[in-house]
């Protein structure tokens, strides 16, 4: 009989430097809200506990790229991510903030008690310093070139292409990312965590599943890719690592002689479900320890490849080194979530945005959900398409799903007014079906509880299809005027199972559920008969082809190198002959003078050398009529006349426009003739 009574779910933080994309969410978090909707519909006391991780120098660093503050960078994403999160049904027991005085004040304290236990050494070493800008660079200040793959763009601690954890002075040719210069070494001291020491009762733990002697956990129910990365770690040796960092943006180190020192990102973020626990804890009456110091208690990260290492190594040795908390009895983390034959890539915008896709995709959060499970990357990387989500949507959840449902809905509007009809002389069909029912829901819980949510979503979607099939069998829009008694059995039988869909899916597609329990007008586990339903409402809607392209060619167009991120997107594609058309020539101005009715326009006189002609133009508030005539300009001589409060311009004075909105004239780099052609 198992021990546990509640559940201390956590789902990794995400880093406060740029909003969430597809690969997140399919990595981390959409898996875990499904496993704790499943453990919620199965009675348990559940935290599910998440935040914004907002230290570490990649924060710092975008922020002096932006001329902002580090809390100004934090702010603004931490509220972008929150409401994409919320928008998308992602319903955490709370979403809190490292940059919290709880969480400063909790991470502080586990580093002070660890340190009174001498769980660190401290050592001097060499490490990268920025000469121009005088200051110690921290690992995602530096990069270079990776020892593993060759990716010019590694950082000191990571690898974004191949995923390798690195050192600084791992990197080929390494470069400050401040200033662009070749940092030199520079004598410093800092905290290291010994994990070297802990090498012993790691493996036990992760490889037989056993602490202090004692059984903790089944590791057969851990994933291979989990477990092999660890113990390809542990099989290298594992080396001290430094949990202390010269910045002055994150927790400060909590003891004397630390001026200066915060505690390394990757110390300091996983302490944050600590703190985010006690937080809510707080705001609804709980005892935070319960939840993580307690046996009865399971514990659960849930995050992607990259942070294996943090949540199954070096977090569990803090957490087993200071003492007092429980270690993680699963660490089920994904593989990396490929987009239209790429990797993602925040840094060349190749990314599809939750909160892009939540505005342009109004109500389908279902569909995603759907979707991103359906490729879940749960034991090797998997690839998202837009193609393929628009089949998967009107294949699967418009033309099974949907039409299953619409169709029993319909039915029983029109023959019986809604009211479910009574069952009578089941055929061996209608016992066949209905005993799936509970064997699908069994199937589907027991997928959820080994993490196979891929599996489990499609054995839901075996019984939507049991459904279609049941219906396309027996017809009984057909028997309907032949056997009626036949035909209240079958709606009584496919309501059934509709019922039972509203159930199996509600952990993967929460809003439909509530949906079609609205549309069946019950929450019970079955209908009975006589009880009223209500109308019916389209479940999915068939996504057509030119809104997957307007994604595609947004996609594309978002990919393209972008010196001036604020600059204004390309109008429509012209032809050269379009171009063609238009006569744009140099010309000089003559006169200039403030237009009688409208202070935000000059009317000027232009010799376009085939003529002189008035233009009416918007430029008022940058240029003085004065300081303009005689001024050669580019003019589109071709542009049909049009009044303007109440004078006529004959053709444009091309302009350029900053950032600002400030206009400067196009004009030659030396003067010619006018009339010359502009092309």
């Amino acid at each position: 009989m198992s021990k546990t009574k509640r559940y201390t779910i956590t789902a990794a933080l995400p880093y406060a430097n740029g909003p969430l994309h597809l690969g997140h969410i399919a990595g981390a978090y959409l898996p875990a809200d499904i496993y704790v909707r499943y453990l919620k519909n199965q009675g348990h006391d559940v935290a599910f506990i998440c935040g914004s991780d907002e230290h570490g120098a990649a924060i710092t660093l975008r922020a002096k790229k932006e001329g902002k503050t580090p809390q100004q960078i934090v702010d603004e994403n931490h509220q972008i991510i929150k409401k994409a999160f919320e928008d998308f049904g992602i319903e955490f027991s709370i979403y809190h903030r490292t940059s919290s005085p709880i969480h400063h004040e909790t991470a502080a304290g586990i580093f002070k008690d660890l340190y009174e236990k001498n769980a660190f050494t401290q050592e001097t070493s060499e490490q990268f310093y920025d000469e121009k800008e005088q200051q110690f660079l921290a690992d995602r200040y530096i990069i270079g070139t990776c020892p593993k793959c060759n990716y010019d763009n590694a950082y000191g601690d990571q690898c974004e292409k191949c995923g390798s954890t690195l050192s600084p002075t791992d990197l080929i040719n390494p470069k400050s990312a401040i200033s662009g210069n070749t940092p030199i070494l520079k004598t410093t001291s800092h905290w290291y965590l010994p994990m070297n020491e802990h090498e012993d009762w790691l493996r036990t733990w992760l490889e037989e599943g056993k602490l202090d002697n004692q059984f903790h956990h089944d590791p057969k129910l851990w994933k291979k890719n989990v477990l092999g990365q660890c113990k390809s770690w542990i099989d290298n040796g594992l080396q001290a690592r430094s949990i202390t960092r010269d910045l002055d943006w994150g927790v400060k180190v909590p003891i004397e002689g630390a001026d200066g020192k915060v505690l390394y990102v990757w110390f300091d973020a996983p302490i944050g479900y600590i703190s985010a626990t006690k937080e809510w804890a707080k705001q609804n009456g709980k005892n935070w320890e319960d939840y993580w110091k307690n046996e009865e208690t399971e514990l659960i990260h849930f995050i992607g490849k990259d942070n294996i290492v943090f949540h199954a190594i070096i977090f569990p040795i803090i957490l087993k080194a200071h003492g007092d908390y429980i270690l993680p009895t699963n660490v089920p983390a994904n593989e990396f979530l490929n987009l239209e034959g790429d990797k993602i890539s925040t840094s060349r915008n190749w990314a599809v945005w939750l909160h892009e896709y939540l505005a342009d995709f109004p109500g389908r959060q279902d569909e995603l959900r759907y979707v991103l499970t359906s490729i879940a990357p749960e034991t090797k990387d998997s690839e998202f398409t837009w193609k393929d989500y628009q089949a998967r949507v009107n294949s699967e959840l418009v033309a099974i799903l949907g039409n299953f449902v619409n169709r029993t809905v319909v039915l029983t509007h029109k023959y019986y007014d809604g009211n479910i009809p009574s069952i009578s002389n089941k055929t061996e069909l209608d016992d066949e079906v209905l005993a799936a029912i509970p064997t699908i829901k069994t199937k589907v819980n027991e997928l959820l509880a080994q993490f196979k949510f891929r599996d489990a979503q499609t054995e839901a979607m075996t019984l939507a299809r049991i459904g279609n099939k049941y219906l396309a069998d027996t017809e009984p829009w057909k028997l309907i005027k032949t056997n009626e008694e036949r035909v209240k059995t079958i709606l009584h039988v496919s309501l059934q199972i509709c019922n039972a869909l509203s159930e199996v899916f509600e952990p993967f597609l929460p809003a439909t559920s509530k949906k079609l329990k609205t549309m069946l007008n019950s929450n019970e586990v079955e209908l009975t008969a006589g009880h009223q339903i209500n109308q019916p409402a389209l479940l999915f809607q068939k996504i057509e082809d030119d809104v997957i392209d307007a994604q595609i060619k947004k996609l594309k167009e978002s990919n393209k190198k972008q010196s001036n991120p604020k600059a204004k997107p390309m109008k429509d594609e012209i032809t050269f002959d379009d171009f063609t058309k238009m006569d744009i020539r140099t010309g000089t101005i003559l006169t200039a003078e403030k237009h009688p009715d409208a202070d935000k326009l000059l009317k000027m006189t232009i010799d376009t050398g085939i003529d002189v002609r008035t233009i009416v133009s918007g430029i008022a508030e940058h240029y003085a009529p004065e300081e303009i005539i005689g001024k050669q300009v580019s003019v589109l001589i071709n542009l049909a006349p049009r009044k303007i409060r109440g004078i006529v311009s004959q053709g444009m004075i091309l302009m350029a426009e900053d950032n600002e909105g400030n206009l400067a004239f196009v004009s030659p780099e030396k003067v010619v003739d006018n009339g010359g052609e502009v092309r």
